[in-house]
């Protein structure tokens, strides 16, 4: 796997084109089935199975992707303040984009999708099979629908570390400091709020006060080492992989079903409509997940109640 070793670089890379490219002269190319009762074949004798989830999954729950056309808090996409170095410069301004980020996220509930995810886990997991959610999502609401296996690349909304210490811990509070409520509107008219850092939320750990950052993975940071060590060992054994919301175009999880599908593995998309890595695949369902996906992963004839 190539998951070592990469950052959070925003949309696909020309390297990662050569990669698709390289994969899909590997064989020959079928455009993908929409077989339901074949992936449902294929499902009923999978002992672990991997679910590469994107922004398409929360979309459906009304969750804001600041991508594309229309993708602006105030006057800046998601890429100016996604950064550390507009952390650095004005720390302030980014806490409110997170903070109306995290205020957003609690008025939002899982969906179809994202529950039917988390009972079939429940589900297989008593029939000693798996199911590991390996997702570029940071509102939490695979968690939040019993999700339990779950490596978040990107990291959560919902937790914070601390600049000086480094301590990272889960974050509920809303607002997530007094100096804060109320603020964050994403209308472009809006004055910043100028808040003090010392104003901005601090670390609680062992009285060491420092100032906090969201615990997400912003572009050009490296991905967690550990977690994409865990994701690695997931893509590596699994026999069934499902590519649900994604777009296929952020690096470097663009790479991980077409690795999956290059070594045999069933790989099967559900998403709005066909993504760069679509060939690459064994199935295609098209439509919202939350009613594609469903079907795929209810209770088969074969599995004992």
């Amino acid at each position: 796997m190539i998951v070592r070793r990469l950052t959070c670089g925003g949309l696909i890379h020309s390297h990662l084109h050569a990669n698709l490219k390289r994969l899909q002269g590997s064989q020959v190319m079928a455009r993908p089935s929409s077989d339901l009762a074949a992936l449902r074949e294929i499902f009923s004798k999978a002992k672990n199975i991997a679910i590469i989830t994107g922004a398409g999954v929360s979309a459906e729950s009304g969750v804001p992707t600041f991508r594309g056309a229309g993708g602006y808090w105030r006057k800046w996409q998601a890429q100016e303040l996604a950064t550390p170095e507009a952390f650095s410069r004005n720390p302030s301004r980014v806490w409110e984009f997170y903070h109306y980020r995290r205020e957003v996220m609690l008025t939002k509930n899982p969906n179809k999708a994202h529950l039917a995810i988390a009972e079939c886990e429940e589900r297989l997991s008593k029939q000693g099979r798996t199911v590991t959610v390996i997702t570029q999502n940071i509102d939490e609401l695979h968690r939040r629908a019993g999700s339990k296996n779950i490596l978040e690349i990107h990291g959560s909304l919902f937790k914070t570390r601390c600049m000086t210490c480094g301590h990272e811990a889960a974050n509920y509070k809303s607002p997530i400091c007094a100096e804060l409520e109320g603020k964050g509107a994403p209308d472009p008219e809006t004055n910043d709020a100028r808040i003090p850092v010392d104003k901005l939320p601090r670390c609680e750990h062992k009285g060491c006060h420092g100032l906090l950052r969201p615990a997400v993975v912003w572009f050009g940071e490296s991905l967690d080492s550990d977690i994409l060590t865990s994701a690695e060992k997931v893509l590596d054994s699994c026999d069934l992989c499902l590519v649900v919301g994604t777009s296929s175009i952020v690096y470097p999880a663009a790479m991980f079903a077409p690795q999956v599908a290059a070594r045999g593995v069933a790989v099967a998309e559900f998403n709005m409509e066909n993504t760069p890595a679509t060939m690459r695949f064994k199935f295609h369902f098209q439509g919202p997940c939350g009613t594609t996906l469903p079907p795929a992963l209810a209770l088969h004839e074969t599995e004992q109640t």
